[in-house]
């Protein structure tokens, strides 16, 4: 495989490899870069899909379902209510219903590459889907460590694909023990970590590309996401980027965070606070019930690079934002797809968005991934 990967506080660089090092320096994961051949223009870009953009990502042979060139859907009521120009990316149009399937579709690619025949990953939920199902696709054996608390449908979709399901009693921390240990006791087994994998995010900066093809050549002003283990920030951040350097854009978008205030380490790092949420509450929105992510410095990093603010909201207040979603605006998304949603009157309220300003949310799940049954 050829490009590189490279540490997001540094300058240490190495090569790909199917389990990446952590970075000797900063102690954090890396991420992936690749240089085109030649200079890339939209216009030479062929096919749909996140591998119309594979000049930019790892150059294997695709597994693919069909993932990316999800609708951008003009608001037709809450956007005119918040005086915005709004937007919705529906993500929950994926494959396996989510944005995880960008990002799992790379990495099952890059990991098949490097002869990988069984992958382990810990997730609440989506993740797992979407590795369970890409790596069906790509005749790898999967074993996703969950929470046990995660939700059933969500279970009962890895279990679909063929993957073994490990439950794990306790806090989300505990499925990264258990599957770090299964990883260390069984060689033939990959640790396929979707919130470290320099693949995974990869994958994730094809929002990013598609959103500045979907706007006809330019970025939006702001973007809000929910921010778990931060993949899709830092994807579209890398992205946005990426195609400044690129020469497609003159700017990058600011994009913002918003997590429940149940679990929001983010936003109390970016107050001066510890970054390091010791013991996050129940939330409906278990997607970010993620108190210690691998990429916090990085997440942290790029919030300020793109003048981000971060914004914590009750569970009152992210129940109603999925109600109003579904009823306003006839888009039925799980609780963590609403986090942004909720965020967007404190975003206005202190100034981060103005009237009139144009503003994307990518709704990262579908409905139906939510709930017990």
């Amino acid at each position: 495989m050829t490009g590189a990967l490279r540490c997001p506080l540094c300058s240490f660089s190495t090569v790909p490899v199917a389990v990446p090092p952590l970075c000797p320096r900063c102690a954090v994961p890396l991420g992936y870069h690749r240089e085109p051949s030649s200079q890339l223009a939209p216009s030479s870009l062929t096919g749909r899909g996140i591998w119309r953009y594979a000049p930019l990502l790892p150059d294997v042979e695709p597994a693919t379902l069909g993932e990316g060139w999800t609708p951008l859907v003009p608001s037709s009521r809450l956007g005119p209510q918040l005086g915005v120009r709004l937007w919705f990316k529906v993500e929950g149009m994926n494959p396996t219903g989510s944005f995880k399937d960008r990002g799992a579709a790379v990495l099952v690619a890059a990991l098949r590459s490097f002869g990988a025949r069984a992958v382990a990953d810990d997730s609440s939920g989506n993740a797992g889907a979407a590795l369970a199902a890409y790596a069906a696709r790509a005749g790898i054996r999967a074993r996703l460590f969950v929470p046990a608390h995660a939700s059933g449908p969500k279970l009962a979709q890895i279990a679909a694909y063929g993957a073994e399901v490990v439950r794990v009693p306790g806090p989300r921390e505990r499925a990264t023990n258990a599957v770090r240990e299964a990883c260390v006791s069984d060689p033939d087994l990959l640790y396929a970590s979707h919130n470290a994998s320099p693949y995974f995010v990869a994958g994730l900066t094809t929002i990013a590309y598609e959103l500045f093809e979907d706007l006809g050549g330019r970025a939006p002003d702001h973007i809000v996401v929910p921010v778990g283990g931060g993949g899709l920030l830092l994807g579209l951040v890398h992205g946005f980027t990426r195609a400044r350097e690129l020469g497609w854009s003159g700017r990058a978008p600011r994009v913002h965070v918003a997590q429940p205030e149940a679990c929001a380490p983010i936003v109390r790092a970016s107050e001066g606070a510890d970054p390091l949420e010791p013991a996050p509450r129940a939330t409906v929105a278990e997607g970010a019930r993620i108190p210690r992510p691998d990429r916090g410095r990085e997440i942290l990093a790029a919030l300020h690079a793109v003048g981000g603010e971060a914004v914590a909201v009750g569970e009152e207040e992210i129940v109603t934002a999925q109600a109003t979603l579904a009823r306003a605006e006839g888009l039925w998304v799980e609780p963590t797809a609403a986090l942004p949603i909720a965020a967007l009157p404190s975003l206005l309220a202190r100034g981060a968005i103005r009237p009139g300003d144009e503003v994307v949310v990518p709704l990262t799940g579908h409905g139906l991934k939510a709930g017990k049954g």
